[in-house]
């Protein structure tokens, strides 16, 4: 099933994000060599594809696991995480209707 992972970040937490990125792309693109990713991606501080230094209040990913405590075991352990980037991480049941 795919599961939406929110995550909202920290005020002022750009510079340890932009620090635990690479970690957490490579976990990302785990999931995408697996066939297991939906979509992924950051939420702009601003309305700007490239917030620059106002940064980012969160991300968005949906992916597919084999329950939602596969789910939820998978974004506990976020490099964002252990960064102290997310402020606070939900994670949910997702039901693709359109496209």
């Amino acid at each position: 099933m795919w599961y939406s992972i929110v995550a909202e970040d920290k005020p002022g937490t750009l510079d340890a994000r932009l620090a635990a990125r690479p970690a957490h792309i490579a976990r990302l693109e785990a999931l995408k060599a697996d066939g297991k990713l939906f979509a992924a991606g950051p939420n702009p501080a601003i309305d700007s594809a490239d917030p620059g230094p106002a940064g980012f209040t969160g991300s968005l990913v949906i992916a597919e696991f084999d329950s939602l405590v596969s789910a939820q075991a998978w974004a506990d352990v976020d490099p964002y995480i252990e960064a102290g980037v997310y402020a606070k991480v939900t994670v949910k049941p997702y039901k693709k209707v359109l496209p």
